[in-house]
């Protein structure tokens, strides 16, 4: 009783109540929960701190930058609490919708500088992936782990120039890369048109509501996309909708790192992503991860996680199988 009247406690307040509905859309930085809110820091990061102390939210450090979402449902009183009071929250109710409001407009200014990152990097967007670790490594890993045996079709989540289409479109029956910049697109048009790849379309499209049916594809691919994302694990869920029951999710992506200029230079929203953090959102999203594959670089790694949807089977958590590390000499 004591635990849940703390939460109680904690969570009557206007601010407080405010925060949890605006966490209840997702991971936020202070500074952006500052801008929604129109209060100091100081103050915010008080009302945080009682949230964080009570259990309702769920706080990591990434660098210079502090992230807080809503504890997951699966941990326990507090996660409930929190998931119902915000469930009863009114949909018009005019201060809320005004943090709502805030929300989207912050929202769309990520969105914009992003947009405008991807479309002056489009030319050169293979040599930038291929900055701290050497592209032809992670492609012949990626090869190495996914077979087009028991997969006959793709969808590529975030495709940029259409290289991961390019790379398993002859092996494949069909493909379909989603990605919302123009610019990008037009580039993997002309590649894939090149390569005669007539069985693999581009679209632009969101990859949190990707424009395919459940089920439609055997795998996806996230392939250096995941630090970008505003919400990683939504991203997730909705590749894990889009794959049908013993269909896989290759994500490839770089392991944890402090490079924080990479935030600067690049519009990374993440530094990188730990196995635990990987298992859980697939967990999260119903797949279990049944492969880790490590590569090495300079001063990055970046990694492979490899997810299966299990047939009939809910939600799992566990690491499937040992990580295997790719070793090979550092990239400059």
């Amino acid at each position: 009783m004591n635990e849940i009247l703390t939460q109680l406690k904690a969570i009557a307040e206007p601010t407080r109540l405010r925060i949890l509905a605006i966490c209840g859309a997702g991971e936020l930085t202070v500074s952006e929960l500052t801008r929604v809110l129109g209060q100091s820091q100081p103050r915010v990061s008080r009302h945080l701190k009682l949230l964080c102390d009570a259990g309702l939210l769920t706080r990591f450090r990434e660098g210079t930058w502090v992230f807080y979402r809503l504890t997951d449902v699966s941990s326990g009183t507090a996660a409930r609490l929190s998931d119902a009071i915000v469930s009863l929250l009114p949909a018009n109710d005019p201060e809320l919708d005004r943090d709502r409001q805030r929300l989207a407009e912050v929202r769309q200014v990520r969105k914009a500088a992003a947009e405008s990152y991807f479309n002056e990097n489009a030319e050169q967007w293979d040599e930038i992936r291929s900055l701290h670790v050497d592209e032809a490594e992670v492609e012949k890993t990626l090869l190495s782990v996914v077979s087009s045996a028991t997969h006959q079709s793709m969808i590529d989540i975030g495709t940029g120039t259409g290289r991961i289409l390019e790379l398993f479109g002859a092996s494949f029956d069909r493909g379909l890369g989603i990605d919302f910049s123009r610019e990008m697109l037009s580039l993997a048009r002309l590649k894939l048109s090149n390569a005669n790849l007539s069985k693999c379309l581009v679209r632009q499209g969101d990859m949190y509501a990707l424009p395919a049916v459940d089920g439609e594809f055997d795998i996806a691919f996230l392939h250096l996309v995941l630090h970008y994302a505003d919400q990683p694990l939504d991203a997730i869920i909705e590749a894990s909708r889009v794959i049908g029951p013993m269909g896989r999710l290759a994500v490839v992506d770089f392991a944890s790192h402090d490079v924080e200029a990479l935030r600067e230079q690049h519009a990374h929203r993440r530094l990188g992503f730990g196995d635990e953090e990987i298992a859980e959102m697939f967990a999260s999203s119903g797949l279990q991860c049944i492969g880790v594959h490590s590569l090495p670089g300079d001063p990055l790694t970046v990694k492979i996680w490899l997810g299966e949807k299990q047939s009939g089977a809910g939600p799992v958590g566990a690491l499937g199988q040992a990580e295997t590390d790719i070793v090979k000499e550092p990239h400059t």
